[in-house]
């Protein structure tokens, strides 16, 4: 009789991999990106003075993106390089020009210089592995403490940046978005402004700055209907874009200038029929990804603008619309990518280069008692301490 093979028993079925957090490694790469965009930043504002040119200008903070984000992260995982680079290409928008201003050489505004007083309007990005800080201030050309601006540019810039410190602080764990669009509302009606109509403001992830989760400004009834009520959440990144202007509603129309930003749609898939529709296409692709890019990074402006028609056309690029208030009015803005912690928020771009109050000379202010109340608040409370801190947890 011959002996039986052991049968083996079934193997006990793999327990579930663990989700790894990588939380911590993101947000550290978010700060990495808002450091190279704040030294940007700073040397575009040096550059802002009267008689500078504005393609210049964009064409120094784009290279100042491109070198700071080339500096970092250069070690390959499993040899694959860390996709890094500009997030927003570098706008410098003018007095009423709401944003997206960043033109090309063969652009008749290409000839388009600061004068002083110009409202200048700067805003650019930067991206580590997809992780992207983008930020945005404004200056007054020639403004300084000892010779402040005043009026209309004065109140638009302080409306601005107090409606920017207030949406900091409605943006936290379980609070909710429309909150944040009220606060930013009432700041401007107290300096007689206005947040610029239907601009929105969105949740960041990887390769992501236009997420779902959204907070729109000055909403008419159709964009509040589109613009879904939600509750912030804990880890949570935000871009949030703040735009005043002085004019009498708020609301912004495209004029001459010819858009020039743009992004991929990456919900959306056509087979492009033109040849040069699809090399241009696949340069986009390899050069900008999903983030927002300017014409005037690719190699043939010429060809660029032909190749970009039918893809926009069929959905496959989102233009960024270079939009106006009427003649007359000054739009600021303000731009910072924040964080929700467990601790609260936190800023991950950093607080403005060239505001400080003594800049700017207004006889309005803030009356609102409730939106006083929290702009006199830490944006986090400060940890306790020693025995207090004790005794608290104690009672807890």
């Amino acid at each position: 009789m011959s002996e039986e093979t052991p049968v083996a028993a079934p193997a006990a079925p793999a327990a579930a991999a663990t989700p790894v957090n990588t939380f911590d490694v993101d947000l550290t790469k978010y700060k990495t990106a808002a450091d190279i965009v704040h030294a940007a930043i700073k040397k575009v504002i040096e550059l802002c003075v009267e008689g500078a040119n504005v393609l210049e200008v964009c064409q120094e903070g784009d290279k100042l993106l491109e070198s700071g984000t080339a500096a970092v992260y250069n070690k390959t995982t499993k040899g694959v390089k860390i996709p890094k680079g500009i997030a927003f290409p570098t706008s410098i928008s003018v007095n009423n020009c709401v944003a997206h201003f960043t033109p090309l050489p063969s652009d008749p505004l290409a000839t388009l210089t600061l004068a002083k007083d110009d409202v200048v309007k700067i805003h650019l990005g930067a991206h580590i592995d997809g992780f992207a800080s983008v930020a945005a201030e404004t200056i007054i050309v020639g403004a300084t403490e000892a010779s402040p601006a005043t009026g209309r540019r004065a109140d638009v810039l302080k409306a601005a940046w107090t409606a920017a410190e207030a949406a900091m602080r409605f943006i936290k764990v379980g609070g909710k978005n429309y909150a944040v669009t009220e606060a930013v509302n009432k700041v401007a009606q107290a300096w007689g402004c206005h947040a610029v109509e239907g601009m929105l403001s969105c949740q960041h992830s990887k390769n992501v700055i236009d997420g779902k989760k959204r907070i729109v400004l000055n909403p008419n009834e159709q964009q509040r209907r589109d613009t879904e009520s939600f509750t912030f959440a804990e880890n949570e990144i935000y871009g949030m874009d703040i735009l005043v202007s002085s004019s009498e509603d708020g609301k912004a129309r495209v004029e001459e200038s010819r858009t020039t930003i743009y992004q991929r749609a990456s919900e959306v898939t056509y087979q492009l029929k033109m040849k040069t529709s699809r090399m241009v296409f696949s340069e986009i692709q390899k050069k900008a990804g999903p983030f927002p890019f300017t014409l005037r990074s690719l190699e043939d402006e010429k060809r660029a603008r032909m190749g970009v028609q039918e893809a926009v056309q069929h959905g496959l690029l989102r233009p960024y619309e270079v939009l106006y208030t009427p003649n007359n009015t000054f739009v600021a803005a303000y731009h910072f990518t924040i964080a929700l912690l467990p601790a609260g928020p936190s800023l991950i771009t950093q607080k403005p280069v060239w505001y400080t109050p003594g800049k700017v000379k207004t006889e309005k202010e803030l009356e609102d008692a409730e939106v006083k109340e929290i702009l006199s608040k830490p944006l986090r409370e400060p940890k306790k301490k020693g025995k207090k801190a004790e005794e608290d947890k104690k009672e807890e």
